[in-house]
């Protein structure tokens, strides 16, 4: 009987995975690490910064290019799911974060308070929503068609939704407009135009497409921290801070975990459907909301406008992992 013999890397992302942590985080940690230490400037920091243009471009087509519009067509017959689903996305969450900005900025300060505000405008993740919705024994089409239409329509709605209730705190001009049609929306419907002619090979080269979107959000992270370093905005972020800001995140996300299973219970929906109703409902993406706070947000501001984004995505990995496991068996849920 033959075994396959695991390289130490993919031993330590199994290890790290069965613990709770997500790998993908601690490289983005490392990567602020990095930043800290060896921070762009001058010369290295202009072609930091088109650099990371052009890999925002080429993320975001590669979302359009794996993103299949006929499923989300296909699963559209569940509307009034759906419909609770970008609800929760789309209004629940910016309403708890209006309010979150509101009792949170004396403690936190204006910008993590903003931080906060911005993580619960942005678009519901794909992965780990359709991975846990598995796990938990949910529907998984509809999952599919769930977080599909999520990032559809984050990448629109995202930008109005920081304009409308962001106001001057964000880029919202004709010139930073143009720049979010050519970063995020043309190479995304570029994305989508093109995959009769390279969805096949995309599916065929996913791992090593991974890496490349996931490193374009490792080069956004560096930027956005690089600058952050050089304008020393982290001279000001204390760990007491950092721990309410912590709490914050927790409280935000067991808030919507509760409001979405109570909703999907009053509402009737099958158990099935109240699974990819609490996953998808509650996630928030960090593969959208690094680049879309590039786009959207002064370079000067990024670096701590995004934190709160970076605990929320492994604060909601650990738990809904553990939410999941237990879900997995019907005799638990009550």
């Amino acid at each position: 009987m033959s075994t396959t013999r695991k390289t130490p890397l993919t031993a330590l992302r199994d290890a790290l995975g069965r613990v709770g942590v997500d790998p993908y985080l601690l490289a983005i940690l490392a990567t602020v690490g990095v930043a800290a230490l060896l921070p762009a400037r001058g010369g290295a920091a202009h072609a930091v910064s088109v650099a990371t243009e052009v890999a925002i471009g080429l993320l975001f087509f590669l979302y359009g290019a794996r993103l299949s519009p006929k499923a989300a067509l296909d699963g559209a017959k569940q509307w009034r799911l759906h419909l609770t689903i970008l609800l929760a996305t789309f209004a629940l969450f910016p309403l708890l974060g209006v309010l979150a900005q509101w009792l949170t900025t004396p403690l936190l300060g204006a910008q993590l308070a903003k931080g906060v505000l911005f993580l619960t405008l942005l678009p519901s993740t794909v992965q780990s929503s359709i991975a846990f919705t598995s796990i938990a024994g949910g529907t998984v089409a509809a999952a599919v068609c769930a977080a599909t239409f999520s990032s559809l329509i984050g990448i629109v709605l995202t930008p109005l939704l920081t304009a409308w209730i962001m106001g001057g705190s964000a880029r919202i001009d004709a010139s930073s407009a143009l720049d979010l049609v050519l970063q995020l929306l043309v190479p995304f419907l570029l994305g989508q135009l093109s995959r009769r002619w390279i969805a096949d090979w995309t599916t065929r080269h996913k791992p090593a497409l991974t890496l490349v979107d996931r490193g374009s959000i490792l080069l956004v992270v560096y930027t956005a921290f690089s600058e952050g370093m050089v304008n020393g905005v982290w001279s000001a972020l204390s760990p007491a801070r950092l721990g309410l800001l912590l709490g914050v995140c927790v409280v935000l996300l067991f808030t919507v975990l509760g409001i979405t299973a109570t909703a999907g219970k009053e509402l009737g929906f099958a158990r099935e459907d109240r699974i990819v109703l609490i996953f998808c409902g509650s996630k928030k993406s960090l593969a959208s909301g690094l680049p879309m706070a590039a786009v959207l947000f002064p370079a000067s501001s990024v670096s701590l406008l995004v934190l709160p984004l970076m605990l929320f995505h492994q604060i909601q990995l650990m738990a809904c992992t553990v939410i999941a496991r237990r879900m997995r068996d019907p005799g638990r849920e009550r």
